[in-house]
């Protein structure tokens, strides 16, 4: 039986089954196995450079450590009888090649600043993964509102008629919010991608170690200065998690937009349905269950950042081992997020949008009310809130027509005749109409069909340079990936 060399020296005695797999991180390590072999080469690597091992010890510890890169870590590594993985590999060299080549391996390292790299290395992966998601919803909401830069639709503040809008319109507001949601990704990725290695249990080493070799080697763009916080922060994981909540939280209000438009009694959008589930009990039914649970992830994103946050905020400086509980918040809340984006936007390209049904509901509620204020500021000077107030009277009185409004002036003593002024009822009628007041709405980022044409045409153009950063920084990551690999194996050929 393999044992775990980390207990060899200061500590005695059998721990029971129990102990062990409460203790060992090892099925949550299977996230960072492959990044810790990554990590291993490096340090090799690096130590071979600054001679702290000599090119004997090199050649036979790296063709190992490839030899696990290329064909895969055996399973028995991943034993709980393991505290971590880490500890698993290095039993597993000092196995193979012997205490005195295996054994050197870990020198001017702890698992304190190994495992914070390797959770870095894979939560950079994952962050280019959730960003290259993102440009995909981002395109498909930019195509929708791109075909739909002059289909009408009700807008809504407090779920009740407010005034009319475009669908494109509608659509944009989530693009930008999204848009937001990778910015704030790129900015934690810029936190992510920074160096532990190197910072050992926390006070460094006495080697003369080299971290911002092994740093680039990793392809990091530095190193995390300060050893004691670069063990003991999780303040990047925090943030990435922050970042996916309100990702998760505008997704999910998305989501509950759908739900609300796919229902019998609004009939905006026909969700396809691979989307959908029937009822056991009740034959007509097409239930948004993706949706739905979608909307219901977005708690499962929430608790795994609380459940962090809890778990950082009573620590003292520096590394304690409570941290290795926020480890799966982590991989939870990518997998939950990456699923989600992933499904919305095959949900979102095949929806179906009833253009007519929106239309006809622009119409209602007093929806244009707003407008008509407006024209009667612009056209007779009247003060806003008088205005305001005469279409008020009347929306109560549950009627827009000239002699509703004439009767609405008097009634308010405004000494206002609005008549008197010019005011006919085909001026009112054109004024009521849904479309004309969109049109008017020609300012940058309003519904407008020449303003949503021109943002459609800006969110393009953005949504390309983002695209082109997240390739640049998925091809420095590979580049560096290809390289390390490539040095190993130049130096043991």
């Amino acid at each position: 039986m393999r044992t775990d060399v980390v207990r060899l020296g200061r500590l005695s005695g059998e721990r029971s089954g129990e102990m062990m797999q409460f203790l060992s991180s090892m099925q949550e390590d299977r996230h960072i196995a492959d990044a810790d072999i990554l990590v291993d080469i490096a340090h090799v690597l690096m130590l071979d450079k600054q001679k702290i091992i000599g090119r004997e010890v090199t050649k036979q510890l790296l063709p190992a450590l490839l030899e696990l890169h290329d064909n895969g870590i055996p399973e028995e590594v991943f034993d709980d009888r393991f505290e971590d993985v880490h500890a698993g590999i290095e039993s597993l060299l000092i196995e193979s090649l012997g205490p005195d080549i295996g054994g050197r391996m870990h020198m001017g390292r702890s698992r304190n600043d190994e495992v914070a790299t390797c959770i870095r290395i894979k939560l950079r992966e994952e962050l280019l993964k959730q960003m290259a998601a993102l440009l995909k919803v981002r395109d498909v909401l930019i195509a929708l509102a791109g075909q739909n830069e002059e289909s009408v639709m009700p807008g809504f503040t407090h779920l009740q008629h407010a005034q009319p809008t475009t669908l494109a319109h509608h659509l944009l507001s989530y693009e930008q919010a999204f848009s937001r949601d990778f910015d704030r990704l790129k900015e934690a990725y810029a936190r992510v991608n920074r160096s532990p290695l190197g910072a050992a249990a926390f006070a460094s080493t006495g080697y003369p170690i080299n971290r911002d070799y092994a740093a680039s080697l990793l392809g990091f763009d530095g190193i995390v200065e300060n050893t004691m916080d670069a063990v003991a922060t999780r303040d990047f994981a925090l943030e990435t998690l922050a970042d996916l909540s309100i990702l998760m939280a505008n997704t999910s209000r998305l989501c509950e937009e759908l739900i609300i438009w796919s229902t019998s009694f609004v009939k905006f959008v026909a969700l396809d349905d691979a989307f959908c589930s029937t009822s056991s009990i009740m034959p007509q039914k097409k239930n948004p269950d993706t949706a739905e649970i979608m909307r219901a992830k977005c708690g499962s994103v929430f608790g795994a950042f609380s459940g962090s946050l809890m778990i950082v905020k009573g620590l003292p400086m520096s590394y304690n081992r409570d941290l290795q509980e926020l480890t799966p918040n982590i991989w939870r809340g990518m997998r939950d997020t990456k699923v989600s984006l992933r499904l919305l936007i095959d949900l979102l390209a095949s929806a179906q949008f009833d253009r007519e049904r929106m239309k006809e509901e622009a119409k209602k509620g007093f929806s244009t009310a707003t407008e008509l204020a407006d024209s009667l500021v612009r056209a007779y000077d009247i003060p806003f809130r008088t205005a305001h107030n005469i279409v008020g009277r009347a929306v109560r009185k549950g009627d827009l027509s000239l002699e509703t409004l004439e009767a609405a002036a008097k009634d308010l003593d405004s000494g206002i005749s609005l008549t008197g002024k010019g005011l006919t009822q085909q001026t009112i009628d054109e004024v009521l109409d849904p479309a004309y007041s969109v049109a008017l709405r020609k300012a940058p980022g309003g519904p407008a069909p020449v303003a949503v044409h021109a943002a459609v045409l800006d969110r393009g153009k953005q949504l390309d340079a983002d695209s082109a950063l997240v390739d640049q920084k998925l091809a420095k990551l590979t580049k560096a990936k290809d390289d390390l690999l490539a040095k190993a194996r130049r130096l043991v050929a």
